[in-house]
């Protein structure tokens, strides 16, 4: 029997709730899940590419045939490299779905063996991306529940200098100690 291994590709900065729901879906439906996260030279991202998989690899330790990856270039190329023969998306609302068609369509026409696979995300989390969870936590509001509390916590001290000024004191203090 043929071994089903998906792709779901992403910047994931920040790693969001709604992702952990369609990681932790997409886990029961393929036999193994590449959670592929996208080195994007042109963009400018608030977590590193190391941070932002070392937040994902311990968020998604729980799931055996789930495992963490980094990507840069054209993600068919990635999934041949990898023997993926499905890419899963979330699609939380009708401008989604005709970015991801779009997408689904291109990437069909440069690798026709490679199928997407839709998925809406629980109600909880309908209306959630991680540009929605950056600006908040950027202009002071509360990310709980958005995402997980780890996260939550690396947002806090990226974003708030008091946070980050009070922690180096502390280092310092135990390190007289």
């Amino acid at each position: 029997m043929k071994k089903v291994i998906a792709i779901y590709p992403g910047s994931f900065d920040p790693l969001t709730n709604g992702h952990l729901d369609l990681i932790q879906r997409g886990s029961k439906i393929f036999d193994e899940l590449v959670v592929a996260i996208l080195r994007n030279p042109e963009k400018d991202p608030l977590f590193s590419l190391g941070d932002r998989r070392e937040m994902m690899e311990a968020m998604t330790e729980r799931w055996k045939n789930v495992r963490v990856d980094t990507f840069e270039g054209l993600m068919v190329d990635y999934a041949v490299k990898v023997n993926a023969t499905a890419v899963l998306r979330g699609i939380r609302a009708i401008s989604d779905y005709e970015y991801e068609l779009q997408m689904a369509l291109m990437n069909r026409k440069l690798e026709p063996r490679l199928e997407t696979v839709f998925m809406m995300p629980a109600e909880t989390y309908s209306y959630l991306s991680s540009r929605l969870v950056r600006e908040i936590a950027q202009l002071g509001g509360s990310i709980k529940g958005l995402v997980p509390e780890s996260v939550e916590q690396r947002l806090q001290e990226k974003l708030d200098p008091s946070l980050r000024f009070q922690q180096s004191t502390e280092t310092r203090r135990r390190k007289k100690s």
